[in-house]
């Protein structure tokens, strides 16, 4: 019975590990910046506000100088606070558990793993920018739609990779097993 399982178990145990393991790490990181915000925060923040420049906002990105979050500004006034969970870190470590837990070619590996980052990461300032947006139009709404729309909205992004990467490896099997 145990055999029929195993494969399943094998990829709980790998998710798990390797989401516990990916956490810890990230933790320790930004438990390291003390009560500044860290480096990959910072550098979203700054490429989300270019990325509003460039749509036509005004808008900066400063380092919190009493807290570990950059704020995401017009002008002097605060639009956004960034934290750490902002960053799209944390999704990375879930997307990169899955597909390695999963496994897989590691030829496809080597080029889905950083292009599924890359995706995320656009997809993540995508967010950024529409909840600055929400905030100085919509402020009523923020607090549902960044805690509900866009929290879907990235995983369902994540969700989508996912299903990419089992046809992938699934169709990779069926090619293996006709020929």
């Amino acid at each position: 019975m145990w055999r029929e399982f195993k494969p399943a178990l094998r990829f709980v145990g790998w998710f798990v590990g390797l989401y516990v393991v990916g956490n810890l790490l990230y933790g320790l990181y930004v438990t390291s910046c003390g009560n500044t915000p860290d480096a990959i925060t910072q550098a979203v923040s700054r490429q989300s506000a270019w990325l509003l420049s460039q749509l036509g906002f005004e808008a900066g990105a400063k380092a919190n100088p009493v807290g570990p979050t950059v704020w995401l500004q017009r002008g002097r006034t605060t639009v956004l606070d960034v934290y750490e969970g902002c960053n799209g870190v944390n999704v990375f470590i879930v997307f990169v558990a899955f597909v390695v837990a999963f496994g897989g070619p590691r030829k496809k590996l080597v080029w889905f793993l950083p292009l599924g980052m890359l995706l995320l990461h656009l997809a993540n300032l995508a967010r950024l920018v529409f909840l600055y947006w929400i905030a100085l139009n919509h402020a009523a709404y923020f607090y549902y739609v960044h805690k509900y729309i866009f929290t879907l909205a990235i995983y369902a992004v994540v969700f989508v990779l996912w299903m990419r990467w089992i046809k992938e490896t699934n169709g990779r099997k069926k090619e293996v097993s006709n020929g």
